[in-house]
């Protein structure tokens, strides 16, 4: 799965989902944890739902995004893409959030998250 934190330094997600100016993307599965790119979102483009639309056309075949906040437009607009938004404290490690996907995949992984992983493997196929 590829998976996106919103996040200043790739060390920590800190970031709200619409003011995030990087995402760091990583591939998570069973049984590593792999950096792939950092993505520039730093565009501001004139209006909410532009803004909305460059941030997520930023995510590229990301499978899930995490950041602190997200509103609920653009929560709802970023799981119509196909993207499962996660809310996590401000200042959650970045590895560590990758380490719990991974453990939460290895051990009774919910069905929001098999659903998300089998798609990510299809693809990848």
């Amino acid at each position: 799965m590829n998976v996106a934190f919103a996040s200043t330094t790739g060390e920590k997600i800190d970031q709200h989902f619409g003011w995030s100016k990087s995402f760091y993307i990583y591939k998570v599965d069973k049984e590593k944890v792999e950096f792939l790119e950092v993505v520039d979102s730093s565009e501001e483009p004139e209006g909410e739902q532009e803004k909305l639309n460059y941030k997520i056309k930023t995510l590229g075949d990301a499978d899930i995004m995490y950041c602190t906040q997200i509103g609920p437009t653009a929560s709802k607009m970023v799981q119509a893409s196909g993207i499962h938004p996660a809310r996590v404290t401000e200042g959650e490690s970045i590895e560590e959030a990758a380490k719990k996907l991974q453990e939460m995949l290895n051990d009774n992984p919910p069905l929001w998250l098999q659903r998300i992983f089998h798609k990510a493997e299809s693809r990848s196929a």
